[in-house]
C-alpha cells in the first residue's frame, strides 16, 4: 500500500507545482500574511475532494456534460481577469503590506476568494478529478484507489501549508512598496496570461460541441 500513496503523491507532484491561479493566490496570501493559514486550508480541503470525487469514480463527469464545463470555464476566465486586472493596479499604484490587509478582511471574504481560485478552473477538475481519477481506475479494489487518493491529497495539503508558510516567512524581507508592487506586477500579467489561455481552451471546447 505504501507504493500505491506514493504513486499518488508524486502524480499529485507533478501536476500542482506548475504555476498556476490558486499557487499564485496562496503565495500571496502568504507574502501579504492575510489569513494565509485559512487559504493553505481551504485549498487543501478543495483539492482532497476533488480527488477523492475522482478517484470514487466520477471522472467521466465532464465527458457527459461538456457545456458544464464550458460555463465553468467562461466563469473562470472572468474570475482570473478580474484578480489580473486588480494586481495590475495594485502594481501601478502601491499598496504596502500593512495596508493590504484591508482587501481580504474578513474570513468570509477570504474563503469565498480561495474556493473562486480552487473551483473556478475546469483544468483543477481535469487534473485532480479526470487525471487522478482516471489513474487510479488501474487499481482493482477500492482500498488501492483510497491509498492513492491519499497519497495524492497529501501532496496537496503539504504543498499549500509550506508555500503559504514559507511565503509568510520571506515576507519580511518584501515589506516595502518597490518589493510589493514588483509581486503584484508579475501576479497579476501571470493570472491575466492564465485568463488568456483559459478563453483559448473555453473556445476550443466551445467549437469542438
Amino acid at each position: 500500500m505504501l507504493s500505491i500513496f506514493i504513486q499518488g503523491f508524486l502524480l499529485q507532484a507533478s501536476l500542482i507545482l506548475a504555476l498556476g491561479a490558486q499557487n499564485i493566490f496562496v503565495l500571496n496570501s502568504g507574502l501579504r500574511k492575510q489569513r494565509h493559514l485559512l487559504v493553505a486550508f481551504v485549498s487543501s480541503i478543495c483539492d482532497t475532494l476533488l480527488i477523492f470525487i475522482g478517484v470514487l469514480g466520477v471522472a467521466t463527469f465532464f465527458v457527459q456534460y461538456p457545456l458544464l464545463k464550458i460555463g465553468l470555464g467562461v466563469v473562470g476566465v472572468a474570475f482570473l481577469l478580474y484578480y489580473g486586472i486588480v494586481k495590475l493596479n495594485e502594481a501601478r499604484e502601491g499598496v504596502e503590506i500593512s495596508q493590504s490587509s484591508q482587501q481580504v478582511s474578513t474570513v468570509k471574504q477570504t474563503i469565498l476568494t480561495s474556493l473562486g481560485f480552487s473551483l473556478l478552473n475546469p483544468h483543477v477538475y481535469l487534473d485532480t478529478v479526470v487525471l487522478i481519477g482516471g489513474y487510479s481506475s488501474k487499481f482493482a479494489f477500492l482500498l488501492e484507489r483510497f491509498y492513492f487518493g491519499f497519497g495524492a491529497s497529501s501532496f496537496s495539503t503539504i504543498w499549500f501549508f509550506g508555500l503559504a508558510l514559507l511565503a509568510s516567512l520571506v515576507s519580511r524581507f518584501l515589506n516595502n512598496s518597490k518589493a510589493m508592487r514588483g509581486v503584484s506586477l508579475v501576479s497579476g500579467i501571470i493570472l491575466v496570461l492564465l485568463a488568456l489561455k483559459l478563453g483559448i481552451d473555453v473556445y476550443g471546447w466551445l467549437t469542438g460541441v
